[in-house]
């Protein structure tokens, strides 16, 4: 069937491919473009049925309107203009290009050196022009009837107090869970089946936070090792689910996982990379971006345009200080909230979106300012990442509302503690009241801080009770890759061993380590398969592993740890007082009631002297919340990574008596009643809940 752009003067105000009921809308910005052309393509993506040059340009837009072309067409883009690298242009109409706005991407890009817009190995490099077609191996993109039944689905807007995170990925988490059937493992139909959802729904999360799951590509390099792309933060399609997610290739896929999560009480998080492409540097190929408008969709160096400009360590970085560019982002943001019902983002290497066009982060930049005014984002879950790799890119609280942040802070101190390095009470304490120092500015409350003992970067929970090393080997990099300094402790034995006593610390360390995350003020993330006692085998970087290093591992259960991890969570959720809004200052409230109080392992204050001695490893921690008028609850909570020790129960609040709830001790004896003001044993490396009898 041959098409013809309608010469009706038709134009829809959003960009990409959209179909109207009785044809499709197409349109792409480029402000440097002489000319840009629509190819279309037959089913399976091998022939080029037709090029057309989109008739329309207004505001730096093209456009143009094809009467009777349906949803399910594959197409991409060619684009004409200068190839002048030196100036930052790098247009070449022999290259095929991804819609920026696709909303399904088909096929597998097969990596070629037609890709390329200069020509590989030539003596002037990415000075020299390629003119050979890339189409061959290009993926497409596919319209797209929008229409789903979400008959029942509503947003949930859970609390920030009441949240609980469990960051994951889609094929990670499903590979190998015995009760997944094998044709939806690693799908998104994987993730919405019934086994994994009892099973996060049973483990108390609230909110799942998948890694990338926006079309990205297999990087050369990791292919050319017998490697892939796992983790996915190398995104192409920015309004596109990746591929390979899709059992059946039906977009539909997502919103059903979506809508079944909803169903079940559980918020879905995207981990969403909008600092980079796949497009890497200046010696990448060209798939998108780079072709359509290389000046304006990429920072470039200021002092030489022929390259990049880098704060990500990826090769580019996206340009979000220009306005079509932002427009974008906030685009996608708003399809994957509007269309596709999520109900939020974490935002990889967040730093470099608050950089102004002079390169310097600025909390009150154009992204945020952007965010924070719109009717629909500002009101989803936001969680950044806050740091890039670029200068002053660490960024830890200086995000403002209402974003969250994942705080390292957090991990490092928790990890460190429990490892037994000194002078580290001041810093739990910190993190136990939500890490003031960090956030407790600008009106920011308690719930700023994501507070994680791992996460999908680093070791996993296991592996930092099981490891002094890395030991990335598999990544084919000689173990140079990954973080060196990742304060974990082998307890006596590098990676697994048969020594009950090893096992038993193991096991002791990360339930005091859970203990800690779930009795923090802010927001807990606990990273998938850490539940289940999963290793990577020491990998702390297992981004290329599609395979058994990176998948969680179901067939080892650790069921005692699976129930202390509930448990724990259990606890967080029955007590308000750990969920609380505001910063704990320690003034007494207006009644006099004391609301936060620190206390020495002999029921005394800690004062200035106590909080310096590098030796302590004891901690007492008084919370109180007042619920529903006279009624308060209240919890102590002692931390105690020295050897074994009487506490002494404060007497507060006229509370008389305590009773303890938690254990990592686990002893029987441990949970008896006591009275105010009397010791009652806390064992070495454990922690203890007290609540009122």
């Amino acid at each position: 069937m041959s098409y013809s752009f309608s010469e009706l003067d038709f134009m829809k105000p959003e960009l990409g491919a959209a179909f109207t009921g009785e044809g499709t809308h197409f349109a792409v910005f480029s402000a440097h473009a002489e000319q840009i052309e629509l190819c279309l393509f037959s089913d399976d993506g091998k022939e080029e049925t037709a090029r057309l040059a989109l008739p329309k340009r207004e505001g730096d837009i093209w456009s143009g309107y094809i009467a009777g072309l349906q949803p399910g067409t594959l197409y991409g883009y060619r684009a004409h203009g200068p190839y002048d690298p030196k100036a930052g242009h790098r247009f070449n109409p022999n290259k095929l290009l991804l819609d920026p706005y696709a909303q399904q991407v088909t096929g597998e890009l097969q990596w070629d050196d037609a890709l390329y817009g200069y020509k590989v190995g030539d003596p002037q490099e990415d000075l020299s022009f390629d003119d050979r077609d890339s189409a061959p191996f290009m993926v497409k993109g596919v319209v797209q009837n929008l229409e789903f039944d979400w008959a029942g689905d509503a947003a949930i807007r859970r609390p920030w107090t009441d949240t609980i995170i469990y960051e994951t990925h889609v094929r990670g988490l499903t590979m190998t869970h015995p009760g997944v059937p094998d044709e939806l493992r690693g799908t998104f139909l994987g993730m919405a089946s019934d086994p994994v959802i009892e099973h996060l729904v049973d483990l108390g999360i609230s909110a799942i936070e998948l890694l990338p799951i926006q079309y990205f590509p297999d990087d050369r390099f990791l292919l050319e090792k017998g490697l892939r792309n796992y983790w996915g933060y190398q995104t192409l399609g920015f309004f596109a689910p990746q591929p390979r997610f899709l059992s059946s290739g039906a977009v539909t896929e997502f919103k059903t996982m979506v809508k079944r999560f909803h169903a079940a009480g559980i918020e879905v998080i995207m981990d969403v990379v909008y600092n980079h492409t796949a497009e890497g540097s200046e010696r990448g190929p060209t798939l998108s971006f780079r072709g359509l408008d290389n000046l304006s969709y990429y920072r470039l160096s200021p002092d030489d345009p022929r390259h990049s400009y880098d704060t990500t360590g990826t090769g580019n970085t996206v340009n979000v200080s220009h306005p079509m560019v932002l427009r974008m982002v906030l685009d996608s943001l708003r399809y994957w909230v509007g269309v596709m019902h999520v109900d939020g983002f974490r935002f990889d290497l967040a730093s470099t979106l608050g950089r102004t066009r002079h390169i310097e982060f600025d909390r009150e930049g154009t992204f945020f300012d952007a965010i924070r005014q719109d009717p629909i984002l500002s009101g989803v879950k936001l969680i950044a990442e806050p740091w890039d790799v670029g200068d002053g890119g660490y960024q830890v609280g200086g995000f403002p509302h209402p974003f969250r942040e994942w705080n390292d802070k957090c991990r490092d101190d928790i990890r460190r503690f429990w490892k037994g390095d000194g002078g580290l009470v001041p810093g739990v304490a910190a993190r136990l009241t939500g890490s003031a120092q960090q956030f407790h500015h600008s009106d920011r409350g308690a719930t700023s801080s994501v507070n994680l003992l791992s996460a999908h970067d680093g070791f996993t929970l296991m592996d930092t009770v099981s490891y002094d090393q890395k030991h990335n080997d598999a990544n084919g990099e000689d173990n140079r890759d990954g973080h060196s300094d990742n304060h974990s402790h082998n307890m006596g034995a590098e990676g697994p061993t048969d020594d009950q006593d090893i096992r038993a610390a193991r096991d002791r360390r990360r339930r005091n380590m859970v203990a800690t995350l779930m009795l923090s003020q802010g927001v807990p993330m606990l990273l998938g398969g850490d539940e289940l006692g999963n290793s990577q085998g020491g990998n702390n970087n297992a981004y290329c592993q599609d395979n058994e290093i990176g998948w969680t591992d179901w067939s080892g259960l650790d069921d005692p740890f699976l129930a202390f991890c509930k448990g724990a969570i259990a606890l967080r959720k029955a007590h308000p007082a750990l969920r609380q809004e505001r910063f704990l200052t320690g003034e007494p409230a207006e009644d006099g009631t004391v609301e936060i109080g620190w206390y020495r392992p002999d029921g005394a204050k800690m004062d200035d002297a106590t909080w310096q001695d590098a030796e302590l490893r004891t901690l007492g921690l008084f919370l109180c919340k007042s619920v529903d008028g006279d009624r308060a609850d209240q919890l102590f909570l002692v931390f105690n990574a020295g050897g074994d020790c009487e506490v002494k129960l404060p007497d507060v609040n006229g509370i008389q008596q305590w009773k303890r709830v938690l254990d990592t001790g686990a002893t029987e004896e441990g949970f008896a009643e006591h009275p105010a003001e009397s010791p009652a044993m806390v064992y070495g490396a454990s922690v203890a809940a007290f609540e009122p009898a």
